[in-house]
């Protein structure tokens, strides 16, 4: 039986005030650890940012992978993954990731992209925390964001972005991506947690102390669980799925089958069907709490749905660089990529710049009505 239900159950006031007594010890240091900067993280392509936010009142780092095509297509501008990290540390994830994801730009089955990576502090849960401290919903959408689009040639539209995260980053793309379904094409949730209705129901298998977790829950929610249920993706995905609907946002669901976050994640996709949202749902065979397992597990869909969720902005105008015409630089980016590839100039779709891209290019020649 889980711990934190024995507890409940437990008539016993010395074993409640001593958990009570470590979570704000746990609280306590959780508060004073909160690092709006974290340390650079060295990787091949990966620059270290800092920017001045309004929301946390201080100055923030992140860290963002600039594919090689960014120097090369001068004019270009590109699309953007805000990819959320899980509990723990907000850097690890960092070289694995970007590693993973320039490699299939370079293959070509996902177009060149900048890769954004928050600093959602280790137990940040993506979420404004109750007491106004860590606002760390706010710091995303609000200062962040546009920091990226002002200072990187962005598609600065829904239509550029995707957000995407692991463990707790993949809960906190669900209630980010839900609540604000006019910033992403895209919302994709792996090995997402805590998504139950209770916070403090632990699921079974759970390596998180108890004391650990009612740190958080203070720490975050402040112990209140209405404001943990309101902040919940179940829920804002419930509230804003018309707008979710409307905007044709692309949603995913991707869990090992050995998570322990399972059965909270199937209730959750049946949350998604019972409110009519369009999404799949994919439980990888044999995998555990693991994001290059799922990701690698999700074969060929994986990259299927991060190009639909693009579907390459500007793609129908045959605007490869998305500045209003149709000329010599789209021209040129096109044939740059020719050959195999999903890439902006594959006007089509078909997986290849190719003579049919060519002349859909030439047939739309000029400025972008």
């Amino acid at each position: 039986m889980a711990v934190l239900q024995t507890i409940r159950e437990l008539p016993s006031r010395r074993i409640l005030e001593s958990v009570a007594a470590s979570a704000c010890v746990a609280v306590a240091a959780a508060r004073a650890n909160a690092q709006w900067t974290t340390a650079p993280v060295s990787a091949p392509g990966v620059e270290y940012r800092l920017f001045q936010s309004a929301a946390a009142g201080t100055t923030v780092s992140f860290h963002v992978f600039v594919p090689p095509a960014y120097s090369t297509q001068a004019t270009a501008r590109f699309p953007v993954l805000y990819w959320l990290h899980g509990s723990g540390s907000p850097t690890a994830p960092i070289p694995q990731m970007t590693s993973y994801f320039a490699s299939a730009m370079s293959q070509g089955k996902i177009p060149p992209m900048l890769v954004v990576f928050p600093n959602g502090m280790n137990y940040g849960m993506w979420c404004d925390s109750k007491d106004g401290r860590v606002p760390m919903e706010s710091v995303v959408l609000d200062d962040l964001i546009p920091f990226v689009d002002a200072n990187y040639r962005t598609i600065a539209q829904r239509s550029g972005r995707i957000l995407e995260g692991f463990s707790m980053g993949g809960a906190g793309s669900g209630r980010l991506g839900f609540r604000r379904p006019d910033l992403f094409a895209g919302v994709s949730m792996l090995g997402a947690g805590p998504i139950q209705a209770d916070f403090l129901d632990e699921p079974e298998g759970s390596t998180t102390p108890p004391e650990m977790r009612l740190a958080i829950y203070e720490m975050v929610w402040g112990s209140d669980p209405a404001y943990y249920l309101a902040q919940s993706p179940r829920t804002i995905v419930v509230d804003r799925a018309r707008a979710v609907i409307a905007a044709r946002t692309r949603v995913r669901q991707g869990i090992g089958s050995l998570d322990a976050l399972l059965p909270m994640n199937q209730e959750f996709d049946g949350i998604l069907a019972a409110n009519g949202i369009p999404h799949s749902f994919t439980v990888v065979p044999n995998v555990d709490h693991l994001a290059p397992a799922v990701l690698g597990g999700l074969g060929q869909a994986n990259w299927d749905f991060y190009n639909d969720a693009l579907a390459i902005p500007c793609r129908a105008a045959c605007d490869i660089d998305c500045d209003g015409n149709v000329n010599g630089a789209d021209l040129g980016l096109m044939l740059a990529e020719w050959g195999p590839g999903y890439g902006p100039a594959d006007l089509n779709g078909d997986g290849a710049v190719d003579g049919a891209d060519l002349g859909a290019l030439l047939s739309r020649w000029g400025p972008v009505p």
